[in-house]
């Protein structure tokens, strides 16, 4: 991720030049030479603004300027393989790429496009350009770039790239439209039960108090519950707000809690289906592109390692890139490590005796990614269900809560017209 630094700079004009740039660098003197070779000037100062302060920038960033979207950057290395592969260079293929203007989506490429062309413009190769907006180029593309640098091959890697993007977007999408569903039930059954506590109850308790009607303990119950968040509602916003926070805080600060939490999802009966099949999926996907791509195996479980999202999954690449570094084989390590199903491992294991090794790991990205298709659509079925019973138990006892006394109003009413 890159580091944001403040500068002053002495321009050739004489002038003093300050700012804040976002520089992927490891060190500050790297920084201040990618400074004066960019903007041809002389640095005077130059500080490493704190890890929270470059959080912040990045994350207004994001939000003011909009991250290009996965979909995007397939586009966006299709369109450079193709160009590429007819014999367009690359730099006018990125130029030509950046001309086109309209959309928003088309503002967010070009700004990936004019940085590449500053870059290009400088002597960069293309993967050296990737590499300095890691924030938009992942690992496994920046591999890619360096293996097609190496090997002139760049337009193919550029298209491997593309396919790969899409694949693993069809796999997001499939691991997200299992909870789209219950996600929008749950807030349309709480929205309207929100509704009912902060606008009709309030106006009934007014009417039964002025009837002096009866009232049961369940009515009696739901009517202090709904007096009690309409007095508070602000104060339960807030908590809730700070709760999410706190919780956002911990999540992406605590190794420890997610730790824990994934390996507690993993013995959740639906969420572990889903984290397995879809973590097996990326596990088999991003490994068999790299190493069907050239790259050794030691290198391509670092870079699988960086990449996977999944901790669960994540700590048991590092485990069995460590075997791997001692020499032993994949198969051999993720016995060892295990969490993996024995089809995978003797797969794995007739791959590496054979030498199609990648071979193998495309059938299991295929096999595990129509498994998670064939669990989301498994669960929206077997969730519908669940949810109109949840929302009928909710309405059925607000219902129950409200009648009750006007049955009692009517039972003494027709009393005393006898």
């Amino acid at each position: 991720m890159s580091a944001f630094y403040y500068y002053q700079l002495l321009m050739p004009t004489g002038r003093a030049k300050t700012g804040i740039a976002a520089i992927s660098v490891e060190m500050d003197a790297s920084a201040r030479l990618w400074l004066e070779k960019n903007h041809d000037g002389i640095v005077l100062q130059l500080y490493r603004l704190p890890a929270w302060a470059s959080d912040v920038l990045q994350t207004g960033r994001r939000l003011f300027r909009g991250a290009i979207k996965p979909a995007e950057l397939a586009g966006l290395l299709r369109d450079l393989a193709v160009m590429t592969s007819s014999g367009i260079p690359i730099f006018e293929a990125v130029k030509a790429i950046a001309e086109d203007e309209g959309s928003e989506s088309g503002r967010r490429v070009e700004r990936v496009c004019t940085q590449l062309l500053e870059d290009l413009n400088a002597g960069s190769a293309l993967s050296i350009a990737f590499g300095r907006q890691p924030d938009v180029f992942p690992d496994t593309i920046r591999s890619l770039a360096e293996i097609g640098d190496a090997t002139g091959t760049m337009h193919q890697m550029l298209m491997e790239s593309a396919r790969h993007l899409d694949r693993i977007i069809s796999l997001k999408a499939d691991a997200r439209q299992a909870m789209i569903y219950p996600i929008f039930s749950f807030l349309a059954i709480f929205g309207a039960g929100g509704f009912w506590i902060a606008y009709v109850l309030p106006k009934l308790v007014g009417l039964f108090k002025q009837m002096n009607a009866k009232l049961p303990p369940l009515t009696v119950a739901v009517m202090a519950f709904s007096e009690w968040m309409n007095a508070h509602w602000l104060l339960v916003a807030m908590t809730l707000a700070a709760f999410s926070i706190l919780t956002g805080v911990a999540w992406r600060n605590s190794l420890v809690l997610r730790r824990r939490t994934m390996q507690l999802l993993h013995r959740t009966p639906i969420a572990r289906t889903l984290l397995v099949s879809s973590g097996l999926a990326f596990f088999a996907e991003y490994l068999s592109l790299l190493i069907r791509s050239g790259l050794d195996v030691i290198s391509s479980l670092g870079i699988l390692e960086r990449s996977l999202q999944n901790l669960y999954y994540k700590e048991r690449v590092a485990r069995i890139r460590q075997f791997v570094e001692r020499g032993d084989r994949i198969s051999f390590a993720m016995r060892q490590v295990g969490g993996f199903p024995s089809m995978m491992v003797r797969m794995i294991a007739v791959g590496e005796e054979s030498g199609t090794l990648d071979r193998q790991l495309t059938y299991l990205s295929d096999e595990y990614s129509a498994r998670l298709k064939r669990t989301v659509g498994m669960l929206a079925e077997i969730i519908k269900p669940v949810i109109v019973v949840i929302a009928g138990a909710v309405f059925l006892l607000l219902i129950v809560a409200l009648l009750l006394p006007v049955y009692d109003l009517v039972r003494q009413t027709m009393s005393a017209a006898r």
